[in-house]
């Protein structure tokens, strides 16, 4: 499939993953990561995820990752709680329930056209993939995904939920730099190399 030009904005996905490649465990827990208590009070984490939030004008996620964040938080008895001041896109084929006060747009269908609105609404910022590794792979393969950082934890769950269910091979992935983060994470930013096939 021939690339859609791209936008000077930065798509980026952010997430925490175990060393051997999986977002959550089989019950979709991420009690693994819990473990390691105030993840944000972990040496330069708190400074990571602020300079990272301050770039970000859009976020986009799954129909699993908004439920899990809406049960964990309790959202809809506690919707002040809402984690993201910027508008958030939703991918789901079913319908969710909206956490009140929250921009939140819930959509379905090709991720193109809802990432140059999502672009738009970012006004100039980047926008953020907050997973899961699925509908990360869809934006990949319509070569709308600039950069994979990855808070990189040191356990391996053997099955769980995929980091990027998808081959990247040729090109691959560019290793731009690589952080260490107390004596838990290393920190890893990927820059995605598009395909020069027409």
């Amino acid at each position: 499939m021939k690339d859609i030009e791209r936008s000077p904005v930065k798509t980026q996905y952010y997430t925490a993953t175990s060393i051997d490649g999986y977002l959550a465990d089989e019950d979709n827990s991420l009690d693994w990561l819990f473990q390691f208590g105030d993840i944000e009070e972990i040496e330069g984490v708190n400074d990571d995820y602020a300079r990272f939030m301050d770039r970000i004008g859009a976020v986009a996620m799954g129909s699993t990752t908004y439920e899990w964040i809406v049960e964990h938080e309790n959202l809809l008895e506690n919707p002040e709680k809402w984690p993201y001041e910027d508008p958030t896109w939703v991918f789901s084929t079913r319908e969710l329930p909206a956490v009140e006060g929250a921009d939140i747009r819930f959509v379905q269908g090709d991720v193109a056209p809802v990432h140059a609105d999502m672009v738009t609404a970012a006004d100039g910022e980047n926008v953020w993939l907050v997973g899961g590794g699925d509908l990360v792979g869809q934006f990949h393969d319509r070569g709308l995904l600039d950069e994979i950082v990855l808070s990189v934890a040191p356990v391996t769950l053997a099955s769980g939920a995929p980091l990027l269910p998808r081959r990247i091979t040729d090109p691959p992935l560019k290793l731009v730099d690589v952080e260490k983060r107390g004596d838990v994470f290393a920190v890893l930013t990927y820059e995605v190399q598009q395909s020069t096939e027409n």
